[in-house]
């Protein structure tokens, strides 16, 4: 058996234990769970659920670093992909601003770095946008006149 078979075979028994657990969760009812009666069961499916998500980003972040490593041309090219957004980054903050008002949340006041922080989020977000449409556009364009 070849590794891409056991690890279908793995992941469909995963899928398998987790619709069972989703039927034990649910058959339990609302009422249950927010009473604490199943929080015993619910409890347990949560810390399955972290382990599996924690194996699989340990998985993505070996498998991805591997393959990084042995592929020259990938490295390249991964450098060139994180510089990039890297500078998208400084773009966004340099635009951004604080701003001076004050807003409150549940009582916490934020600062100027904070709303600093969020417009450049936001910018950042805007500016990927405007890009992946543009390149798209371009694609298609691109295939139409061929």
């Amino acid at each position: 058996m070849n590794t891409q078979k056991i690890i279908t075979l793995i992941a469909a028994i995963i899928g398998v234990i987790s619709v069972i657990f989703l039927g034990l969760i649910i058959g339990a009812g609302d009422d249950a769970v927010k009473a604490g009666e199943s929080s015993g069961s619910v409890d347990t499916f949560m810390y399955i659920a972290y382990i599996v998500l924690a194996l699989t980003l340990a998985f993505v972040v070996v498998f991805t670093l591997k393959n990084v490593f042995t592929n020259a041309s990938g490295l390249k090219n991964t450098l060139i992909g994180i510089g990039a957004f890297v500078a998208v980054l400084l773009i966004a903050y340099a635009v951004s601003t604080g701003d001076t008002t004050e807003y409150k949340y549940n009582g916490l006041v934020a600062t100027s770095g904070e709303s600093t922080m969020a417009g450049a989020g936001l910018v950042a977000f805007y500016l990927l946008m405007v890009v992946a449409i543009c390149s798209l556009l371009l694609g298609s364009v691109k295939k139409m006149i061929k």
